[in-house]
This record gives C-alpha cells, structure tokens and sequence, in this order.
C-alpha cells in the first residue's frame, strides 16, 4: 500500500514539473519573441528596430534564465518564478490606468506554474523523507 501511495505522490510531482517546465517554456518563448519585435516598427523596423527595442524583452529574458534555474533546482527556481510572476502581476496589471484580462491571465498562469514547481518540490522532498 505504501509503494501505491510513493508512486501516486511521484506521478503528481512528474506532472506538475511537466506541466511547469513546458508551459513556462512556451509562455516565456512566445512573449520574448513578440515583445523582441512588436515595437520595432516604432524605431524603423529591421534589425535595428528590434535591437532598439530590446529592453522590453528584458522581463521574459529574465522568465527564461529563472525557468533554467528551476529546471535544475526546483525550490529556487520556483520560489523566482512565482516572485517574478507576482511583480509582473502587480505592475502589469494594477500599476497604471489600463487593466486587460489577457494580460492578467498570462501574468497569473507564470505565477501559477511557478507554484507548480514548488509543489513537486515539496511532493519529492516529502518522498525521500519517508
């Protein structure tokens, strides 16, 4: 019965660090690319439109270097993320005049999966105890 319950506990962190790592993998991508480009029409377009508009990219390059880490590390990794994905919440959303669902949702989702890793952490770490 015990080996029932190891297994159970393993499965559901397997799948909370899969779901973590490829969903914050697809998030983190998708926006880095749009932020990379979508304001470079504004400097001219081409090449150096979008090194000019690099620094919005700075938050999802960040995302991306915190989901390295917690590929590697889950409890750091994921304790970054879930920060990163709180401040991106609270200035995305609520730091000036606009509020826009998607925007919410997406900044929520990275904080959700950041969670995520905390979970498998705690459910592997409570596995290797007993």
């Amino acid at each position: 019965m015990e080996t029932k319950k190891t297994f159970k506990k393993i499965e559901g962190a397997n799948l909370l660090r899969g779901f973590a790592r490829y969903g914050l993998l697809a998030i983190g991508l998708v926006t880095f690319l749009f932020s990379l480009v979508s304001g470079s029409e504004a400097y001219g377009g081409g090449i150096s439109g979008i090194v000019q508009n690099s620094p919005n990219a700075i938050p999802w390059i960040a995302l991306l270097i915190a989901l390295f880490v917690a590929w590697k590390n889950e409890l750091l990794g994921g304790s970054i993320i879930l920060l990163l994905g709180i401040t991106l919440v609270a200035r995305s959303n609520f730091g000036g005049p606009n509020f826009f669902v998607v925007t919410f949702i997406l900044t929520s989702l990275i904080s959700l999966l950041g969670a995520f890793f905390l979970g498998s952490w705690y459910l592997r770490k409570n596995q290797l105890v007993k």
